[in-house]
């Protein structure tokens, strides 16, 4: 994408009353004023909030939120310009139910309050496969207590890659700190796979897809 296309971007996202992009000094200083009132002053209603860490384009939240009305969806990632279409794409189709928030991941706990979030999903994150990369991975165990400080007791993570080295790094994990609901190392060749799983794919998912790799995914609990 050309600088020219990302700076229009950029400023069309300053327009869109759905895309929120607190400065870093904000998060840091836990002074963001959408944190532990989401539902309140945002989308002014109850429903469950569901997080997508690293949403890349946007697609897989606004297909959810428009699949599932009742629930509130907000798409995280620090690259506004990628998200720029899934958040047009929202005010198109008049979605209320999705929200953009342009914030590294690692400060989540500074966007939402204890027992916030419902839901998450991380949808094919870099697998950070180098060992000096360990701290960038989204399912590391500190980024793990993380979410769990955000999320409801009985609330639901779910992991979809295509990297098998992310899949058994995550499994390792999450059996020490948390509890598998479900784990299969290629959903799309399995009966019982989650409906949830595989509704719904992402821009680089149908990539994984034509060249016939497999798509593993997780649910789990902390």
């Amino acid at each position: 994408m050309g600088s020219k296309n990302k700076l229009k971007r950029f400023r069309e996202n300053e327009t869109f009353y759905n895309v929120i992009q607190p400065d870093r000094a904000t998060l840091n200083d836990q002074k963001f004023s959408l944190k532990g009132k989401w539902n309140t002053h945002f989308f002014k209603n109850n429903n469950p909030i569901v997080l997508e860490l690293g949403c890349g384009k946007g697609e897989y939240s606004v297909h959810l939120a428009t699949q599932h009305p009742d629930k509130n969806y907000i798409g995280i990632d620090i690259k506004g310009a990628r998200f720029w279409r899934g958040a047009k794409t929202a005010l198109e189709n008049e979605l209320t139910n999705v929200a953009f928030l342009r914030a590294q991941i690692e400060l989540i706990t500074s966007c939402f309050s204890q027992n916030e979030v419902d839901e998450i999903w991380i949808t094919f994150p870099d697998p950070q496969i180098k060992y000096k990369r360990t701290k960038h991975r989204l399912t590391r165990p500190e980024m793990l207590s993380d979410y769990k400080k955000v999320m409801k007791p009985e609330g639901v993570l779910h992991l979809k890659t295509d990297s098998e080295f992310l899949f058994g790094y995550t499994l390792g994990t999450v059996s020490q700190l948390g509890e598998i609901l479900y784990a299969h190392h290629d959903i799309y060749n399995n009966s019982d796979a989650p409906k949830e799983a595989t509704a719904v794919q992402t821009f680089y998912e149908k990539q994984f897809l034509a060249e016939s790799k497999a798509i593993t995914y997780i649910q789990f609990r902390l």
